[in-house]
């Protein structure tokens, strides 16, 4: 069958050409909407500026076709062969070529919004500048595919062969990337915000100033990668591998990065503002300075000149725990996220819950912060729900007061300077906590509770890993449940009346003290 006498049948109806061989044909800027060409031979057609919406070419070949221009729309190209195929400019929006194969071919500025690519294989294909936005690339091999300033905002990339493709200022926000092989990907001055990269490979990547602020890059493989400049503010890096990564003046602030390993990693003038510095693998990490500032403007820069950088990284999180001698019920655990969150309103500090542990007798509450220096000033508010919490911060207080009168009369503390602000901070944490306990109603309805009247113990960790109780109520560990009521026959909790709990020794304050970690300011 000649050109003419396909457009003919065309005219008067017929639409099913499957299986027709129209090879090395001329058919551009014809209107073939809706046709079947399922199975057809099509190499080497020239289709260029042809209306093809909505045609069905499965299982076609189109080797060498040219189809530039074309208007492809919601065509379905499954498991055809597109092979170096001219598909410049041309309209795929919505089009389906699940496993097509488009080896090699041009698709410079085409547009594939929301297209069905999945398990195809475009190793080598040219797509600069293409417009791929919601397009489905799952398990397809784009290995060394040029994707140079395409648009593939929120792609879905997951477990795709990537490697060695070329995706420099390409736009991948929220993209899906999970699993996918990307080593030695061109990722320049991409946008990959907000983008799931975890478990992806992206070994020897070069990620030179991308922007991959709030993106998901946990368990990710990063070793080798350059990260130069690279924004990976509120990022999450959780036990992601950074061996050997290059991360010099890069930004992470406020970056999730527990159990990543940063062995032999530069990191160099790193932004990192809020950022955690704990759980990290850090042999051999290169470190000169990092800048600490809220903006990353260098106000606040950590120099490593004369100390290992690894003592700043390698501490274990300074932490709070207040262990109740009464196992948490549904009642107290509903006022107590009430209160808490009632002073994470005015103290900042709270703004994380804390871990629980219950068992049915006690219950341990975890606090985790950034910073050895509040530790003293959060615990006076996170005990304020309970009624120890007067005695707690009293015994906080006296605490601090011992060692400034040691600081006073010696120099046996490291940082003498840093007593005096801890005491300025407590004083003030203290008389907030009390303008807090007296406005806010969930404090007043915590305190009626039983859970709430137990004794407590309260244990402060700092980063050296040296801990230090600073309150233990004297019944703590010392309930007796012999006691029957006569008149209701019910066991009841009594407590044995002992000493006041007697303060920490000066030695033991004085070390805990002289182990904190301080920024340096």
């Amino acid at each position: 069958m000649n050109v003419e006498e396909l457009l003919t049948k065309y005219a008067n109806g017929v639409i099913n050409f499957s299986g027709i061989d129209l090879s090395e044909a001329n058919l551009s800027g014809v209107k073939l909407c809706g046709v079947n060409f399922s199975q057809a031979n099509l190499s080497i057609v020239n289709l260029s500026g042809a209306n093809l919406s909505e045609a069905d070419f499965s299982y076609a070949k189109l080797n060498v076709a040219r189809l530039s221009g074309a208007n492809l729309t919601n065509a379905i190209f499954n498991y055809s062969s597109l092979n170096v195929a001219n598909l410049v400019r041309a309209d795929l929006s919505r089009a389906q070529l699940r496993g097509a194969s488009l080896v090699r071919a041009e698709l410079i500025r085409a547009e594939l919004s929301r297209a069905d690519l999945s398990e195809a294989d475009l190793e080598g294909a040219d797509l600069r500048e293409a417009t791929l936005r919601h397009v489905n690339f799952r398990q397809a091999n784009l290995n060394g595919v040029i994707l140079k300033g395409a648009s593939l905002l929120g792609a879905n990339l997951e477990m795709a062969n990537l490697n060695g493709a070329d995706l420099s200022r390409a736009d991948l926000t929220n993209a899906n990337l999970r699993d996918g092989e990307l080593k030695q990907v061109n990722l320049r001055y991409a946008n990959l915000s907000g983008a799931d990269l975890s478990g992806a490979n992206l070994r020897w990547a070069d990620l030179n100033g991308a922007n991959l602020s709030w993106a998901d890059l946990s368990g990710a493989k990063l070793s080798g990668a350059n990260l130069v400049g690279a924004d990976l503010s509120n990022a999450n890096l959780t036990n992601a591998s950074l061996v050997h990564a290059n991360l010099i003046q890069a930004r992470l602030i406020k970056t999730e990065w527990v159990g990543a390993d940063l062995t032999s990693a530069i990191l160099t003038g790193a932004k990192l503002y809020s950022t955690s510095r704990f759980g990290l693998k850090t042999e051999g990490l290169i470190c000169q300075w990092i800048d600490l500032s809220p903006t990353g403007d260098r106000s606040i820069i950590q120099k490593f000149d004369n100390e290992d950088p690894r003592d700043f990284f390698n501490e274990t999180p300074p932490t709070i725990q207040i262990i109740v001698d009464a196992a948490l019920e549904s009642e107290a655990n509903f006022a107590l996220a009430g209160a808490y969150y009632h002073i994470a309103q005015e103290y900042q500090l709270l703004q994380q819950p804390p871990s629980m542990e219950i068992t049915r007798r006690r219950t341990v509450f975890t606090f985790c912060l950034d910073s050895d220096a509040a530790l003293f000033t959060t615990a006076c508010m996170a005990i304020l729900p309970f009624q120890d919490a007067a005695n707690t911060q009293k015994n906080i207080h006296a605490v601090l007061t011992m060692i400034e009168k040691e600081n006073l009369s010696s120099s046996r503390l490291k940082t003498p300077q840093r007593v005096k602000q801890l005491m300025s901070a407590i004083a003030q944490t203290i008389t907030q906590a009390k303008t807090i306990r007296k406005t806010k109603k969930n404090l007043h309805l915590a305190a009626k509770l039983k859970f709430f009247q137990a004794p407590t113990q309260t244990i402060l960790t700092n980063s050296s890993a040296q801990t230090l109780i600073v309150y233990e109520n004297p019944n703590f560990a010392k309930r007796f449940i012999n006691f029957t009521n006569t008149e209701t026959g019910v066991l009841t909790d009594i407590y044995s009346e002992s000493a006041t709990y007697t303060l920490p020794g000066l030695n033991t304050l004085i070390d805990f003290v002289n182990s904190f970690h301080y920024v340096n300011e």
